[in-house]
């Protein structure tokens, strides 16, 4: 039923466990599946993250916001948002999971807001539990939209429900993490500096950050700018070491920054200054 839902029909709120999402509008509906009692409701122009890729570490929690439309049949109103709930899951593979709730990446909690007496906007937050909700590294991959859709009677009891396919598809992403370290510290001007450091990534199997093979851009910035400049592309051994030299000229600050692939996120050192004298 419509647990958490406040009775004040212009907020509604309902709590489940999370979904993720980069972004997807939801236009059409594929029929239900056939052991399911149609609904007649229709889920509209989902947005999550704001359009952007869900970027996911390994013990931190993710609450990336979401929203979407909701369309009532003939017989229901938003005046009695208690007779059914209506939300959008991320699933993998060719087929909807048989039980959605079990295996699948779900909505957290939402509020909706009547549009008229047939249509409201919903909006929320997802929530992403690494340890509990990832267990493979191979969740980073692209994730298909599915939608739970039920009816509710006066009592509580379930009147209908059914699963839906839905247009669109969203990329998880691992976390990427970068370091750098120059030395030596002090350096003197025309001398050699060395720069190292490491990418890693979010290993969801171990829960913790591994090296990764990528290219990295050592970047510089002259004390007293603003900006960086790229000095040169380095690419990271299977363990992600990083290390380049560079003759030493001004005062300024090193980073190494990671515009990621398709698995995983960008990521940006801290920067490491050094005086040159």
């Amino acid at each position: 039923m419509n647990a958490g839902r406040s009775r004040n029909p212009r907020s509604r709120r309902s709590g489940v466990v999370a979904a993720v999402a980069g972004a997807v509008v939801l236009t059409t509906l594929t029929a239900p599946p056939a052991q399911a009692a149609p609904t007649g409701l229709v889920v509209s122009k989902v947005v999550v993250n704001n359009g952007k890729p869900i970027v996911v570490g390994t013990k931190e929690e993710k609450e990336p916001p979401v929203t979407f439309q909701v369309s009532l049949p003939p017989g229901l109103s938003t005046s009695k948002p208690s007779a059914y709930t209506a939300k959008p899951f991320l699933y993998r593979g060719a087929k909807l999971p048989k039980i959605p709730d079990n295996d699948s990446l779900r909505m957290g909690m939402y509020t909706c807001y009547p549009v008229n007496d047939w249509n409201e906007r919903c909006e929320g937050t997802l929530f992403i539990d690494p340890p509990y909700d990832l267990d493979s590294n191979g969740d980073a991959t692209t994730w298909k939209v599915g939608l739970t859709l039920r009816l509710w009677k006066p009592d509580g009891r379930l009147k209908a429900e059914e699963y839906k396919k839905a247009p669109g598809s969203v990329q998880l992403k691992r976390w990427g993490k970068a370091t750098v370290n120059a030395s030596p510290e002090p350096v003197k001007k025309g001398k050699k500096l060395t720069v190292t450091g490491k990418l890693t990534r979010a290993d969801w199997v171990k829960h913790t950050y591994t090296g990764v093979a990528g290219s990295a851009k050592l970047q510089f910035r002259k004390k007293g700018s603003s900006a960086y400049t790229t000095v040169k592309t380095v690419k990271s051994n299977s363990a992600g070491a990083l290390k380049t030299t560079v003759t030493a000229s001004v005062d300024g600050y090193w980073r190494w920054t990671h515009n990621g692939s398709s698995t995983t996120g960008p990521a940006t050192s801290s920067a490491d200054f050094i005086d040159v004298r």
